[in-house]
């Protein structure tokens, strides 16, 4: 709870900007799926038009982000109108910050794991290790940088609005179920 206060203190400025983005991306409008992929189709677009250097590239994403950094605040309560916040939009933001704070928990959940799993079972995680950092070197080598961030850029940009509409649900419950058929069909054929 005072993790997800303090957020909610550092957020404030930013808390017009973070409902209207939660609404966005868990697809609260038919149209947002459309909208949403269609700004980073643009973007990933005028970046391949564009071809800046590595150095150039990370400038501008830094650059863009302090501009953002210091005109949210000042700009957000004008245009989106600070007497209108409710306290529904007060709950949401709320449970906004507590999911993130339930999120960043899991990943340094994850990260003592995999260091847990190092102290324990040594030669287990170098063979997974290898084995993970060997897959993603090959699909590395197979798909072009741009278009694999691309890639990744629209997945966790559409997860949450997938996840809401429960389209990930029913695609890995149909794998699932493909799964357990394959494996109830080789035990019969060693039967």
């Amino acid at each position: 709870a005072a993790e997800t206060a303090s957020l909610e203190e550092q957020l404030q400025g930013w808390g017009e900007v973070i409902l209207m983005t939660d609404k966005v991306l868990r697809w609260e409008r038919a149209w947002f799926p459309l909208a949403l992929m269609s700004v980073v189709s643009f973007s990933f677009l005028m970046i391949y038009y564009l071809d800046p250097s590595v150095l150039s590239g990370v400038s501008c994403f830094v650059m863009f982000l302090c501009l953002a950094d210091y005109l949210v605040p000042a700009l957000a309560p004008r245009i989106f109108g600070s007497n209108k916040w409710t306290t529904e939009q007060q709950q949401r933001f709320h449970e906004i910050c507590s999911n993130l704070v339930k999120s960043r928990r899991r990943i340094v959940g994850w990260w003592k794991r995999l260091f847990t799993l190092k102290e324990e079972k040594p030669k287990m995680y170098f063979m997974t290790m290898i084995f993970s950092l060997a897959v993603v070197a090959w699909i590395g080598q197979q798909v072009h940088n741009l278009f694999l961030t691309y890639l990744i850029v629209s997945f966790l940009l559409l997860f949450p609005g997938l996840n809401q509409h429960g389209i990930i649900t029913k695609y890995v419950g149909m794998a699932k179920r493909e799964i357990n058929k394959l494996l109830k069909h080789k035990e019969k054929k060693n039967e």
